[in-house]
């Protein structure tokens, strides 16, 4: 149980698609200048990632080594065609917001990345984990990223008025040279944050306890 967790905070924290890896930027920030649209993306992506990744793990033995990379992308394909339409059925407004980038999904380097990197080599149950971390991941950063766009730039969260009347729109953070800067913002407090828990004190160890030497024996331990 503690590999499987630890399979799901990677994508969360430790291998995050976005703060990490940093693939998958240019939906990314096209689609964050508001909060509902940074989560349908993340969820619509998760969805993909999750079916593509168990499809695949399951039938990875199966897949011959020299057609793999097309089989991939016909099972993405097919899953980003689901989502494509479950969306313009049910939240058309959504979906017309996000334009071309919803069936873009199919082609985007972290479901490909995963799929050929993980699902192709993991056993079911450990995707079903990694795909949940890493596309939960990537929508807390895209909702995250869309909290501060849309604030800023329309004085709204939601569509809902939060800052008063007077407040002045700031165009810049809803263009995209805005998402680029608050998504470097993101970067900068995510590795200014790994760097003061890299550096932070640890616990003293206990009375009669000692550091293991190089030659495995402890200092306070029987000669």
């Amino acid at each position: 149980m503690k590999r499987l967790f630890k399979i799901f905070t990677n994508g969360l924290v430790r291998e995050n698609p976005l703060l990490m890896l940093m693939i998958g930027l240019c939906s990314s920030l096209a689609v964050t200048t508001s909060v509902i649209n940074g989560i349908g993306m993340g969820l619509s992506m998760t969805f993909v990632l999750l079916m593509s990744e168990v499809i695949i793990s399951l039938f990875r033995k199966l897949i011959p080594e020299s057609i793999r990379i097309p089989v991939f992308i016909i099972v993405i394909a097919a899953f980003t065609t689901v989502i494509d339409y479950v969306l313009k059925a049910w939240f058309p407004d959504l979906s017309k917001a996000m334009g071309v980038f919803i069936p873009l999904i199919v082609v985007n380097c972290i479901i490909m990345g995963r799929v050929e990197g993980f699902a192709s080599k993991q056993p079911p149950l450990d995707v079903i984990f990694d795909s949940f971390g890493m596309g939960l991941g990537y929508t807390w950063v895209l909702a995250g990223i869309s909290l501060v766009r849309e604030l800023l730039g329309n004085g709204t969260i939601l569509g809902f008025q939060i800052l008063p009347d007077s407040y002045q729109p700031i165009l810049f953070f809803v263009l995209p040279p805005g998402g680029f800067f608050v998504f470097a913002l993101f970067i900068s407090l995510n590795l200014f944050l790994k760097s003061r828990l890299k550096d932070s004190p640890q616990p003293a160890a206990a009375p009669g306890c000692h550091a293991p030497t190089a030659s495995g024996s402890t200092d306070g331990g029987a000669k």
